[in-house]
């Protein structure tokens, strides 16, 4: 199967088990393999150039969490810098995982998911979640959303709590679409910002 049966079959199974009438967490998705580029393909730019250039854009920071898939699973999330709001009417937002991503998986066995957006002063937050193979959770302080149950971080500016709606393909990356089920903006903080490398904030004029 290539990658877009792949995403198809992706996509109809993660629809048909987050229907109200399904009962029962979405299974991890199959990572596909990555094919190497062919003799006839010619890569435009390389990485390094690529990184350069697309640093220039300054963008927000959020941890994506999810509760444990089972009562002996833990809660899971990365720090995620590839995120937007997608439909005002459904509500949906999206994420970009990277497929090789560890903890994407059992955030699919869940089939929930919550955005937490990050202030200007939890860039050292930022840093545990981008940790592979850490507890990521000891000692950050979290509370279930109110729709998903994912950890909803203590402190952020704002959260939004998701359901997995569809997953597509995007190059070495899955595009995961949440329909938006509650959200919130508790505080008034500044945003972490992230540009060329380094955290930053946002300065009004």
């Amino acid at each position: 199967m290539g990658h877009a049966g792949m995403a198809a079959t992706v996509v109809r199974y993660l629809r048909s088990v987050g229907s109200p009438t399904s009962a029962g967490p979405v299974e991890a998705l199959p990572r596909p393999e990555l094919r190497a580029v062919g003799e006839d393909e010619r890569v435009p730019v390389g990485p390094a150039e690529f990184r350069s250039v697309l640093g220039n854009f300054a963008s927000g920071v959020t941890v994506i969490t999810a509760p444990g898939a089972t009562p002996e699973e833990g809660p899971a999330g990365f720090a995620c810098q590839s995120f937007a709001s997608l439909s005002l009417a459904p509500p949906l937002v999206t994420f970009m995982v990277a497929r090789t991503s560890t903890t994407w998986p059992r955030i699919a066995r869940a089939g929930v998911f919550c955005v937490n957006i990050l202030g200007a002063e939890q860039g050292e937050l930022c840093r545990a979640f981008a940790v592979s193979g850490a507890d990521k959770f000891a000692g950050v302080s979290h509370t279930p959303s109110p729709v998903t149950g994912s950890p909803q971080l203590t402190a952020v500016p704002a959260w939004i709590d998701c359901r997995i709606h569809a997953v597509h393909t995007g190059g070495d990356h899955l595009i995961v679409v949440g329909r938006v089920e509650a959200l919130g903006a508790p505080t008034e903080a500044a945003p972490l910002l992230y540009h060329r490398g380094h955290f930053g904030r946002f300065s009004p004029s």
